[in-house]
């Protein structure tokens, strides 16, 4: 289990056989979290709880949708197929598909703003900011990249071609 200020989350490895045993057991993980909660004046929100049910390609394939939905009380926790860890999208099947995604458009937006200003700037300016906006974006967590396929890594480079 990891817990920052606003933020909490469990982790529970299964095979794809166990997946109803850890669906209990995550239940009553999050019972025991919701009720150390309230005793401590916290409140666990579940309209942000989100559910990540996690594999290979092949393994994710197998569940119908995005898998399992979780019941929790009154509420209905469903599935979905990518969650935001710490600023990366981490898909279902673990591939970092929609993150390069993001990193790219957020990054070509803050270029275009800046070619807007780029005249009004010296060069060490220029810099500063291209690299306040942009290239801190392609470098976080950038080791995750490891290993990627070249489709992933290649739309990050054309980002930092753009900024150079």
């Amino acid at each position: 289990m990891q817990s920052f200020a606003d933020d909490t989350q469990l982790y529970l490895h299964c095979l794809r056989a166990d997946v109803a045993a850890a669906a209990t057991q995550l239940k009553m993980c999050i019972a025991d979290v919701s009720q150390w909660m309230s005793a401590n004046r916290l409140k666990l929100s579940i309209d942000k709880t989100e559910l990540l049910w996690a594999g290979s390609r092949h393994s994710v394939s197998q569940f119908q949708g995005h898998g399992p939905a979780m019941q929790l009380g009154a509420d209905t926790v469903l599935p979905c197929d990518h969650v935001r860890l710490l600023g990366v999208i981490i898909s279902a099947d673990l591939s970092l598909d929609r993150h390069a995604y993001a990193v790219s458009a957020t990054s070509f937006y803050w270029l275009r703003q800046l070619r807007r200003v780029r005249r009004s700037l010296d060069t060490e300016s220029a810099a500063t900011l291209i690299h306040a906006f942009v290239t801190f974006r392609v470098d976080y967590c950038n080791l995750l990249l490891v290993g990627c396929n070249k489709a992933v890594t290649d739309k990050l480079q054309q980002v930092m071609n753009a900024a150079a």
